[in-house]
């Protein structure tokens, strides 16, 4: 145990009797702190540029509690040495079942009914450890263009991968001129390692990265690492749109150029064949 830890468990309100390191994370410092009042909660922190990510997250769970089932946050704030920390309820999380699949969709369409005049939000955020921007726009396509697939294929120009930024902005407003969703609050990064299930079937979504905008984007993103998705999701969904698929590659693009930013050339492949499909 070290006086970090010791700060957050008092701020918490409580003593700290262990602190556990937890894997998976690539970011933050992520621990399950075993507290004197009995509690079990996970705690990830951090300082310098990585503690906005935090804050952010903490926005971000704050603002879907009210719609679908995410880890309570139980509190969060920063130490006299500048750590920014968050603590969530402890959960037993467990592999997706059939019965939890199907509570995933049903709980996602409930999450997708949640609208906003525009799409977008009133604060940017992060995807990954990129920035977001959010800025709010009446226009789906125009956001999309502008606030999710411009700012990656600048910073890949930035990164030194060279990609045909008009011929991929032309073709994205192309698919979407005549597409005009409501802007619906969506989870943002909803790949398959961000859902789990208790051991009632629960299903529970986490690292959120939100805004408001096409509730495809949500359904593209839980395919893009997991392969099509079930007949209990979709049961418990609902129907999409027969045009999904065409718009689905250039979703899966923002996706993959951003992990192509991240993590580097070992995504170009990925990056071309949604631009292969996009065409």
């Amino acid at each position: 145990m070290n006086s970090t830890d010791s700060q957050i468990a008092s701020a918490l309100g409580s003593r700290l009797v262990s602190a556990t390191r937890i894997g998976g994370g690539c970011i933050h410092n992520a621990r399950r702190f075993s507290l004197a009042d009995g509690r079990s909660v996970f705690v990830k922190s951090a300082a310098g540029p990585h503690a906005a990510l935090l804050t952010a997250e903490a926005r971000a769970l704050a603002l879907l509690a009210p719609h679908t089932r995410v880890p309570t946050l139980v509190g969060d704030g920063e130490t006299p040495a500048a750590t920014r920390w968050i603590a969530l309820e402890w959960l037993d999380l467990h592999p997706l079942t059939t019965r939890s699949w199907h509570h995933l969709g049903r709980q996602l369409a409930a999450l997708h009914t949640t609208t906003s005049p525009t799409h977008g939000l009133d604060h940017h955020n992060f995807i990954g450890s990129t920035p977001q921007s959010n800025t709010p726009t009446p226009s789906w396509a125009a956001f999309f263009r502008d606030q999710r697939l411009r700012p990656q294929l600048r910073l890949a120009r930035h990164n030194g991968h060279l990609l045909p930024e008009t011929d991929i902005l032309a073709s994205s407003d192309h698919l979407l001129a005549n597409h005009h969703p409501a802007p619906a609050l969506l989870h943002g990064d909803l790949w398959s390692g961000n859902t789990a299930a208790l051991a009632d079937d629960t299903s529970v979504i986490f690292d959120p990265a939100p805004y408001f905008g096409d509730p495809e984007t949500d359904l593209a993103m839980l395919e893009l690492f997991g392969g099509p998705l079930p007949a209990p999701f979709h049961s418990g969904y609902g129907p999409v749109s027969p045009d999904y698929p065409q718009r689905k590659p250039l979703y899966d693009l923002y996706h993959a150029l951003n992990h192509l930013n991240l993590f580097g050339s070992g995504y170009t492949s990925m990056v071309r064949t949604c631009l292969r499909s996009i065409k």
